[in-house]
C-alpha cells in the first residue's frame, strides 16, 4: 500500500499516479501516444492521460466511485472509470491513489 499520511503529496495527478505505482509489485508500464498505460500480468489497469485517470475496477468499486465528484464513466469499458479532479487536494489525492491500488490489485485476479 501506497503512504498517503504526509499530507505534502504532489499538486499533479499524472506524478501523483507515478508516484503511487512506484511502491506496487509487478507493474509495466508503457507510454501509447498521450497517455501512460500500466499493466499487471498483462492487463492494463490504470491510464494517465494529461489530468485525467481512468481505472479498472471491481463492479461493486466502479459504481462507487462514480457516485463521487469529478468522476465519469469512461469509454474502455464498464468497468472502467475516468477520474479528472478539478482540484487535486488530500480527498482527491486519496480518491486517486486507492483507485489505483483497487485497480493494480484486481488486474492480479
Amino acid at each position: 500500500m501506497t503512504d498517503r499520511s504526509n499530507g505534502h503529496g504532489p499538486s499533479d495527478l499524472a506524478a501523483a499516479v507515478e508516484l503511487a505505482v512506484a511502491g506496487l509489485d509487478d507493474v509495466e508500464r508503457r507510454e501509447a501516444e498521450s497517455a501512460v498505460e500500466f499493466a499487471r500480468a498483462g492487463r492494463v489497469f490504470a491510464v494517465v492521460e494529461g489530468q485525467s485517470a481512468s481505472y479498472r475496477l471491481t463492479p461493486a468499486v466502479a459504481r462507487a466511485a462514480l457516485g463521487t465528484p469529478d468522476t465519469t464513466p469512461s469509454q474502455r469499458g464498464s468497468d472502467w472509470v475516468t477520474f479528472r479532479p478539478l482540484t487535486l487536494d488530500r480527498f482527491a489525492l486519496d480518491r486517486a491513489i486507492a483507485w489505483l491500488e483497487s485497480a493494480w490489485r484486481k488486474a492480479a485476479t
